[in-house]
Order: C-alpha cells, then sequence, then structure tokens
C-alpha cells in the first residue's frame, strides 16, 4: 500500500515537472493534458452550438441556409475566441506574453495566409449578399455549371459533364460573372436560321413557330418570336428567340433538338437551305506572238 502511495506521488512530481516555460508560467505535462483537454471540450461543445443555431434556432427563420451557417461560424469562432482567453486566465497563464506571440505570429500567417483571408472575406460576401447561391446556373472565366455547394473558402461548380470544379470565392469578387437564373430560371435563347433567297418570309415563319410550339421545353409564355434579321450574300437570315427553364443548364442541347426538327420540316417543305455563293470572274487576255524571220 505504501509503496503505491510512494508510486502515485512520484508520478504526480514526474507529470508536474515544469518541461518548458512561456513568459512567468510554466508549463508541465499535466499542464498540457488539461490544456488540450479543454480546447477539446471548447471545439466540441462549439461545433455542436453551430449545428444547434443553424438547424434550430436560425431555420425558424426564412434565411437561407448558406447564410445561416456563416452566422453560426461566426459566432462559433467568437465563442471559441473567448473560450480561450478564459481556458489561460483559469491556467494562470500570462496573457501578455501570448498576446505578444499571437501578435508575432500574426504577422507571418498574415502574410503566409492572404489567398486563405481573402477566400474567407469573398465567402462571406458571397453568402450574405448572394449574388450567387446553390442552385444557379453560372459562368466564371472558363467555367460552365451550377452552383452545388457555397462554404467559406470555396464554391463547389457542377458542370454538365457531372464534373465538379472548386473555384475560390475570390473569383466571384474579383471576375466578371454570368449568374443565368439570379432573377428567376427564364432565360431567352437565340437561335440563327438562314434560307434561300427563293423562300417565302412567311412561310418560314409559320414553320419555325411550329417547330417551337411542338417542344415541350420551350416556354408559351413569353411567347417565341422569328426576327427577320438580315439580307446576307447568299441567304435571307432570321433570328428564332424562345425562352425556356428547362434548358438552363443544357442549351445546346435544346438547340440541336431545335435544329434537328426544323431541318426535318425544312426538307418536308421544300424550303431550300442556301450553299454559300461565290461569283467568280474570269478575264481572258489575248497574246500576240510575232514570228520572227
Amino acid at each position: 500500500m505504501i509503496s503505491e502511495i510512494h508510486f502515485i506521488e512520484e508520478l504526480w512530481q514526474t507529470i508536474n515537472k515544469p518541461i518548458f516555460s512561456l513568459g512567468n508560467f510554466n508549463f508541465s505535462i499535466w499542464t498540457l493534458l488539461y490544456l488540450l483537454l479543454l480546447l477539446f471540450l471548447l471545439f466540441f461543445i462549439t461545433s455542436k452550438l453551430k449545428k444547434w443555431f443553424v438547424y434550430k434556432v436560425f431555420a425558424k427563420s426564412n434565411v437561407e441556409l448558406g447564410v445561416r451557417i456563416a452566422v453560426a461560424t461566426i459566432i462559433r469562432y467568437l465563442i471559441v475566441l473567448i473560450g480561450l482567453f478564459v481556458i489561460l486566465q483559469t491556467l494562470g497563464i500570462d496573457l501578455s506574453s501570448v498576446t505578444i506571440l499571437a501578435g508575432a505570429l500574426g504577422i507571418g500567417i498574415g502574410f503566409g495566409l492572404q489567398n486563405v483571408t481573402n477566400n474567407f472575406v469573398s465567402g462571406l460576401i458571397i453568402l450574405f449578399e448572394r449574388p450567387i447561391k446553390v442552385g444557379d446556373r453560372i459562368e466564371v472565366g472558363n467555367i460552365n455549371g451550377d452552383v452545388k455547394k457555397i462554404s467559406l473558402r470555396a464554391t463547389q461548380i457542377i458542370t454538365n459533364d457531372n464534373i465538379s470544379v472548386i473555384v475560390p470565392n475570390s473569383e466571384f469578387i474579383s471576375s466578371t460573372v454570368i449568374n443565368w437564373s439570379h432573377s428567376d430560371r427564364n432565360i431567352r435563347f437565340n437561335i440563327p436560321v438562314s434560307v434561300s433567297y427563293n423562300e417565302d418570309p412567311e412561310k418560314i415563319r409559320n414553320v419555325l413557330l411550329e417547330v417551337v410550339d411542338a417542344n415541350t421545353g420551350i416556354l408559351k409564355n413569353p411567347k417565341p418570336e422569328v426576327l427577320f434579321d438580315e439580307y446576307s450574300d447568299s441567304s435571307i437570315n432570321f433570328n428564332l428567340r424562345v425562352w425556356t427553364n428547362e434548358y438552363i443548364n443544357k442549351p445546346a442541347l435544346l438547340k440541336s433538338q431545335l435544329y434537328y426538327e426544323i431541318f426535318k420540316r425544312f426538307r418536308k417543305e421544300g424550303i431550300e437551305i442556301p450553299f454559300p455563293q461565290r461569283d467568280l470572274h474570269i478575264k481572258n487576255t489575248e497574246f500576240t506572238i510575232k514570228k520572227s524571220d
């Protein structure tokens, strides 16, 4: 029994033996274990609080999920910051030394993580101002796809080839972004159609409207339009304008469907699709050959 007590006392002295100092405070194994336990509890509890804010407290409002997550994340960071100061004070650590160390680290991290900070702030701007939101069809740079997820650092975009592209949030703030569905998902496509000069423009208009009317993916309101666009060198050109909210993420498919049907109807109606025409003028030049003696 005495030996067990002696062993416990030696173990206690060992884990309480200072291993390094920060200012006037000495760190021991016990202090580090206690600090790690408090930090684990702090981050674990704040993680649960974040979910509680997102899915319980803020869920009663009409605020979008992304905005709720952003606000809850900021609240969590504030609680973690306050909790860190409370933990350090509880342990008796000199906060002035910690402040100096944190300031030095902050400067170094600030230079090294400028892009991370930029993306983080840009993420907050996106979530609060909502220039884009989950489900929007957007174009940024050479990337075209649907917004799948918006986080504080980057945004996930799904292309038509089902490829996930992770775009840093700063790209949406510093670059030009085309949002096809910012206000609503109704968009208009312009489809050029050319026919021969021998055709009746009114007949072309009626045929195109019939083709459009048979396509269930095209909206009836706003009404489709056929504009007489121009007289070109070898054809008369029309501009077929149609509205859709179904093919917003696959415009090439709608265009292909219409062109297939237009070609079929033109062949059935005997409407001529012109070939490029060029006039070639050949000038004859007479050469006189004088025979020498």
